[in-house]
């Protein structure tokens, strides 16, 4: 016995709640990725000053362990291809 058409529609309408819940969510996380990709490939040396406080107990001059200019271009071209991605994917998300 199938059951009424009320509990389809309910069913059905719960799945679509949960499948824009999911998309907010999802869509949420993919801006924060995208914003920090934006900081990252423009400008690299803030996201290391705000790891700054995270790094002090490990590290006993935190100043000799900041990237070279060659680290910091690959920390800016890992940024572009996150930025990318990310870009990608709320795309497809929308």
């Amino acid at each position: 016995m199938s059951p009424a058409p009320e509990v389809r529609l309910l069913s059905s309408t719960c799945g679509v709640v949960r499948m824009i819940e999911r998309s907010a969510v999802m869509i949420a996380i993919l801006c924060f990725f995208i914003v920090m990709a934006l900081v990252q490939v423009v400008k690299p040396q803030l996201l290391w000053k705000i790891n700054r406080p995270l790094q002090k107990p490990f590290v006993k001059d935190y100043d000799a362990t900041e990237p070279t200019d060659a680290g910091y271009m690959v920390s800016r071209a890992v940024g572009a291809v996150v930025l990318v991605a990310s870009v990608t994917m709320l795309i497809n998300t929308l």
